[in-house]
């Protein structure tokens, strides 16, 4: 089977689509100078894009994979952008856990597996 790959530099691809499943790199916020709410907004986004790019979209979600640099004071923020963006009854698998990020002002990154239709 065929494995496409786009959006691919010399370390990572952000598309990866093999055997009808869509995984994406981790996405971070673009302005990392923003708060947990802008960063998890434009997580989202990004998500969203990659996601159209690929063939599918949020509906289609199967495990996301949230992580953030302080879960007791960022959790409830993200939960409820997250409420809001997904549509009810499409939720996938997901975990949510506290990492230590690359850089100290990254505060979210989300890991995606998506179906295509």
């Amino acid at each position: 089977m065929s494995v496409q790959r786009q959006l691919t530099n010399e370390r990572m691809s952000q598309i990866v689509i093999h055997n009808g499943t869509v995984y994406l790199a981790g996405q971070v916020a673009n302005d990392l100078n923003a708060g947990i709410e802008q960063q998890t907004r434009e997580v989202l986004g990004n998500i969203e894009r990659l996601l159209d790019l690929a063939g599918t979209d949020k509906s289609r979600l199967l495990s996301v994979t949230i992580y953030l640099n302080d879960i007791g004071s960022q959790f409830a923020t993200m939960n409820g952008i997250w409420d809001t963006w997904l549509a009810k009854g499409v939720a996938p698998a997901r975990a949510t856990v506290e990492a230590k990020m690359a850089a100290p002002n990254v505060l979210i990154e989300m890991s995606v597996i998506a179906a295509l239709p």
